[in-house]
């Protein structure tokens, strides 16, 4: 791959070091060359000066020492010396965790008091052997390790993380890494840029998705984390994080009932509020759809129950009628009794469906209808994606823009929403006025 690819880059930072070596280069690909053949001191890092085509090595990184802003110097930080966790039994750790399990402090590995070293920087020049840092230079199998202070103890075992973060559990949407090229290996745009490509992942809209600097993320429930390309020919893609070989821990049982939005809902009811059946979700018939279980494996796709593996409002389903693509299906709240709720767990549930219309123009309208006249679902109103707009939440304070339930914030002849179809701005809803003879 890229030799930028072990590198974290930072535009417009410069970090204040003593030492440090400079060189005359072309871009920032021979500026990488030469940390990875620096020879005066360990390299971390390097600055590259696009004006004057200056290299600067550096042994040290942000984590380490100051940084100020510099507007034609960006920052390449080598990953390895980033990282505080461990991959596999941690011979490619380069952190500073400089303590054992134990909480003794480790010797440095150049000194020979209080124990005389088998393994020192001299007879082992790549194994990062640097300070009195948690190294593992002969592969030992519990990991890092350190001489210690202690003349009692020769040596004890570091506690160390592993990187779980280095690889994506279900769909990636709990990734936190720092890999931040795509799959084909173009550079990501950071998320809080809008060029060369504007979008509505802005990080206050999504305060829960992590979408820091230029790292791949999943804040859209795709199949894997993908970003933004700098590319102004590629929107976005993919990115290749790998799939974690443990399983993901279960954090308590699934939910039998409704609670909250009811994503961990797990039941086993398989018909609609309107009382059509549930379709298959390994089949495409009579609807074609992309939530396949094998691509969706957290998501509980199992048979034709009603689930929300997309953030709705409650669970659903694809139906067996050709002429309704999807409902939401009725599911027992927690706060039920639990014979309500066993009783219903594994009988189909028919519930009448609610009647939602609205009156006048609809600008009183509170209702939860999220599907606008055509079928499209509606985009959140604090979104910018896929649509940019200035009808938000905090500009119309009295509108009730919550989620993203149709409204009429604007007087438009009935309530309306924006969907989340790139090639649709917005749409009317699928809602009916109500009759004069309806009481309040």
């Amino acid at each position: 791959g890229d030799i930028l690819d072990n590198y974290l880059r930072t535009d417009g930072v410069w970090i204040l070091v003593r030492n440090k070596q400079f060189y005359k280069t072309n871009n920032e690909k021979e500026c990488a060359e030469k940390c990875e053949a620096e020879r005066n001191f360990t390299c971390r890092a390097f600055l590259f000066t696009r004006e004057k085509l200056q290299c600067l090595t550096l042994p040290e990184n942000a984590k380490m020492t100051v940084t100020f802003s510099s507007t034609d110097t960006d920052l390449y930080e080598k990953r390895i010396y980033l990282m505080q966790c461990k991959r596999g039994i941690g011979t490619d750790y380069r952190g500073t965790e400089a303590k054992t399990q134990r909480g003794l402090p480790c010797q440095k590995w150049a000194e020979k008091i209080p124990h005389k070293p088998n393994y020192t920087p001299e007879k082992h020049p790549n194994a990062g052997l640097e300070e009195n840092y948690c190294r593992n230079p002969d592969a030992d199998e519990r990991g890092p390790w350190c001489y210690t202070t202690d003349p009692a103890v020769r040596f004890d075992y570091c506690a160390i993380p592993e990187c779980e973060d280095q690889c994506m559990q279900c769909n990636g949407e709990d990734y936190h890494g720092e890999v931040s090229r795509t799959e084909s290996g173009l550079e990501c745009q950071r998320w809080d840029v809008q060029e060369p490509h504007m979008h509505g992942f802005i990080r206050k809209h999504y305060p829960e998705k992590d979408l820091k600097m230029n790292y791949c993320r999943n804040p859209d429930g795709e199949l894997r984390p993908w970003c933004f390309t700098t590319n102004p020919k590629k929107r976005w893609e993919y990115c290749n994080i790998p799939r974690c070989t443990t399983p993901p821990s279960v954090s308590g049982p699934d939910s039998q009932c409704l609670s909250g939005k009811g994503e961990d809902y797990r039941g086993r009811i398989a018909i609609t509020e309107s009382g059509n059946a549930c379709q298959h979700w390994n089949t495409q018939l009579p609807h074609k759809h992309g939530w396949i279980p094998d691509r969706y494996p957290c998501k509980g796709l199992q048979e034709n129950y009603c689930r929300n593996p997309d953030g709705e409002k409650k669970p659903w389903c694809y139906t067996t009628n050709s002429s309704i693509r999807w409902e939401y299906c009725t599911i027992p709240p927690c706060d039920s009794t639990e014979q309500g709720i066993a009783g219903m767990n594994n009988v189909p549930v028919r519930a009448p469906l609610t009647e939602e219309c609205y009156r006048g123009k609809g600008q009183s309208y509170r209702g939860t209808t999220s599907v606008t006249a055509s079928g499209k679902k509606c985009q959140a109103w604090s979104s910018m994606f896929p649509h940019r707009h200035i009808k938000t939440p905090d500009r119309f304070p009295d509108a009730d823009l919550r989620d993203n339930y149709c409204r009429n914030p604007d007087g438009d002849s009935s309530p309306w929403c924006f969907t989340t179809d790139p090639n649709t701005i917005w749409e009317y809803c699928n809602l009916k006025r109500c009759d004069d003879d309806t009481q309040e």
